[in-house]
């Protein structure tokens, strides 16, 4: 072949090579997923096969009472437990607290738990700093919910059914702003009728 026309066949021959194909990528993870492909965090929520009984445990209102799940007995709750140095559950909390808004009270409770050492007197001001005074939360300053619910990783939401027994779980981060958030827990609520 002529001296001259190898490099020009050569780099007709690679950019080609380069330029036809789309499957080449810096790391994977980085191509296009096909639509039925998006995964919603609230997938990643373990609906139990048989409710799982739970002993009670208290933890704290914002008045310092102790409180339980059998006070709850009849309602569906969703427990979320959470810290403010935890910035996935602080992410949380926003979403939380308009799915809360989506649902009868009488029906479905949203019981978020702060775990941080120093209890209200940390949180509050945590709160409305993010501008969310008016955010309920509930405490459990010495992790006492350890004993029926893993607190090794947080955010972890978990839900009981009426009758106070585990129902479904998650240990990490979820947007619960997902309509698939709303149709799992309206499902939760249509079972237990």
């Amino acid at each position: 072949m002529n001296k001259l026309l190898l490099p020009l066949v050569c780099g007709v021959l690679i950019s080609g090579s380069f330029l036809g194909s789309t499957d080449a990528q810096a790391y994977p993870g980085m191509q296009k997923q096909a639509q039925g492909e998006v995964q919603s965090s609230v997938d990643k929520i373990n609906v139990l096969s048989k409710p799982f009984p739970i002993d009670l445990v208290t933890f704290q209102d914002a008045n310092g009472k102790d409180v339980d799940f059998s006070q709850y007995r009849g309602r569906l709750v969703m427990i979320n437990m959470w810290a403010t140095w935890c910035p996935p559950c602080v992410r949380e909390l926003p979403a939380l607290e308009r799915f809360k808004a989506k649902f009868d009270q009488n029906k479905f409770t949203v019981l978020p738990i702060s775990i941080d050492a120093e209890g209200k007197k940390q949180v509050e001001p945590f709160l409305k700093s993010l501008e969310m005074g008016s955010f309920e939360t509930y405490y459990d300053q010495q992790q006492a919910l350890a004993n029926v619910f893993p607190l090794d990783t947080i955010p972890a939401t978990f839900i009981l059914n009426k009758e106070g027994e585990l129902v479904a779980f998650v240990r990490t981060f979820v947007d619960w702003d997902d309509e698939k958030a709303v149709a799992l827990i309206n499902s939760l609520l249509e079972k237990a009728k």
